[in-house]
Formats: structure tokens, sequence, C-alpha cells
């Protein structure tokens, strides 16, 4: 086994170019972890906005000046290479997918991981690369779909941000949930959303979606491109507003939707939530997939040795689903 990892370091805030690859000595697992060698990796809004270090008021949490971990990535796929003496869940040579949470290192050769945290076996029939983007898009958005909308049947759902990688797996979730999905994106994707299962594919420079009275149950800002006080108009009574992108405007209507009315603002930091209650919403995500009902969206994979390039192509907003580093 080789005696070094190569890892990506971000020495500071700020755009992709503060990334730096790294050599670091090859790391031992403890009695409860697996080493583990990553055949690929994740890369995310959300890890684009850790690397910047936004929102700015989450980094007394995060680290002051660069992420307290100091690495980058946190969704991966690979194979256990070494086991802790007191791991007997696995088994050296298993294939595994995970997330590194806030201990970050994903975006790396070899990455260890408690087996306690976020760790899942992967199926024969689920490739490496599909794998690595279970914990972003797809588990974010059956986390607010189900946990925090609790969509049903026959309910109008409106994602804004269709074509990403939480948008395209929330697309394919809420119609196998038996809701009528319209979703926003470029004129480009159009067909795309429709493959997915789009009712109303929406050309978001062509019509303003909210512009409606009364129309959505429920509305999914995938990327944080609206607000409460701009959906509220368009969604029925009752309805939940749903973004992943938190900021001081979300926590204030959070607050305020729960005070008057009926319509509601939410948000959850889905990444951080208990891995016993991952562990059981990447259940459920593997059944769909085994069941033809969801299928990850792939844009691109580069080299891991191209990290930065990754990171720039994810910050354009133009993904089409998910990119790797492999």
């Amino acid at each position: 086994m080789e005696s070094s990892i190569t890892a990506w370091n971000v020495t500071k805030y700020g755009a992709p170019e503060v990334l730096a690859p790294v050599t670091r000595e090859m790391p031992l697992p403890s009695k409860d972890q697996v080493l583990i060698r990553v055949r690929a990796s994740g890369v995310t809004r959300a890890d684009c906005m850790m690397r910047a270090g936004e929102p700015k008021f989450a980094r007394p949490f995060l680290g002051w000046s660069r992420p307290r971990a100091g690495l980058a990535g946190t969704c991966f796929a690979g194979d256990i290479v070494a086991l802790g003496d007191g791991v007997t869940q696995f088994s050296v040579g298993d294939a595994v997918f995970g997330e590194a949470g806030l201990k970050f290192g994903a975006n790396a050769s070899h990455i260890c991981l408690a087996v306690d945290a976020t760790l899942y076996a992967k199926p024969e029939s689920l490739s490496y690369e599909k794998a690595a983007t279970l914990c972003d898009g797809a588990l974010t958005s059956w986390y607010f779909l189900t946990q925090l909308a609790k969509v049903k049947a026959g309910e109008r759902v409106l994602i804004l941000g269709g074509a990403g990688s939480l948008g395209s797996a929330a697309v394919q979730f809420a119609v196998g949930l038996g809701a009528e999905v319209s979703a926003t994106s470029s004129a480009g994707n159009s067909e795309l959303l429709s493959g997915l299962g789009v009712a109303q594919p929406i050309d978001y420079r062509a019509s303003d979606p909210l512009a409606v009275r009364d129309r959505y149950h429920v509305v999914f800002d995938t990327l944080g491109l609206a607000s409460f006080s701009a959906a509220r108009r368009a969604l029925k009574d009752g309805g939940r507003y749903l973004c992943p992108v938190l900021g001081l405007g979300l926590l204030r209507d959070m607050l305020s939707s729960r005070l008057a009315g009926r319509k509601r603002a939410y948000f959850a930091a889905a990444g951080l939530e208990k891995p016993s209650l991952h562990r059981k919403l990447l259940a459920e995500i593997l059944a769909l997939i085994e069941a033809g009902e969801f299928t990850p969206v792939m844009d691109r994979q580069l080299p891991l040795s191209e990290l930065v390039a990754a990171h720039r192509y994810v910050e354009t907003g133009h993904k089409r689903g998910n990119v790797i580093v492999v």
C-alpha cells in the first residue's frame, strides 16, 4: 500500500485558486475507522461555498480564515483498504460510498472514516461515479421533499433550478411521489427536464415562474434563486417554500412565517443530520435506483489533479446534474 496520500488544501477562503495540492502521510485507521481508497468524489456548490467561506456568518463554525479541517471535498465513493481493530461491519475490499461531513477531505486519494459515520455499502450495479454524488443532490433533495415538505401525490411542485445536482434529483423524486412537477432552467435544458418527467419546463429567462397566484403546494428553491417573499404569492394556502441555501433573509422568513399565516419557509442542514438518518434515507434512495425511478444526472468528470478547474466550472452555474473528480 502507498505510504502517502494526495489531497487538496484550502489555503484560505477565496476563489478556486486558493486550492492547493498537498501530499500527506498515509493515515492509519483507529479502532473504529476504515481507510478508503477514493475512486470518485463530488464537486458541489456547497463545496464551493465552503471554500469561499460563504455565508460569512458560518465562519465561526467552519473557521475564521479557512476551514479548520483544511481539506476539500465531502462526498466520495471507493474501496476499503484497511480496517481498525474493532471494525466488524466491513471487510477489506468492500466498495462503499458516503460523506466526510465537516471533516472534509473527500477530494483525495484516500480518506479515513469512522464506521458509524455516513458510510454505506455500494451496490455492484451502481458505478463509483454515480455513488459519489448521492450524499449531495440526492440525499439533500430527498430529505427536503420527504422530511420537510412531506410531498403528497397530486400536489403541484415547482423546482427552481431543475437542471442542477439538487434540482435534477428533486424533479425525479417529486415525480415519483406523484406530484405534478414544474421546473425552471435555461431553454437549452428543457429537453432534459421533460425527459426527467417535468410536466412544465419553464425558461427562467423568458418568464417568471412565481408570477402566478395560489398555484403551487411546494416551491423548492434549490439554488437560493428567489425568496419566500417572492414565492408567497405563488404558494397555495398551506404551501411550503424550501431552500437549502441559508441566509439571514431566510432565517427571518422562517421565523415570520411561523408567526402569521399558513404558508411556511423551511431550511435545514441536511448534511448535519445524524448518520443513522442519512443511512435510512440512502437506503430509500437506493431502492428507487433499483426500481428504475431515479438515476443521478451526470455532467462531467475530471481528474483529481484538475480540482481547481472543476470548482471554476461548478461556479459558472451552468452544470447539468453532477460534477465529479476521479
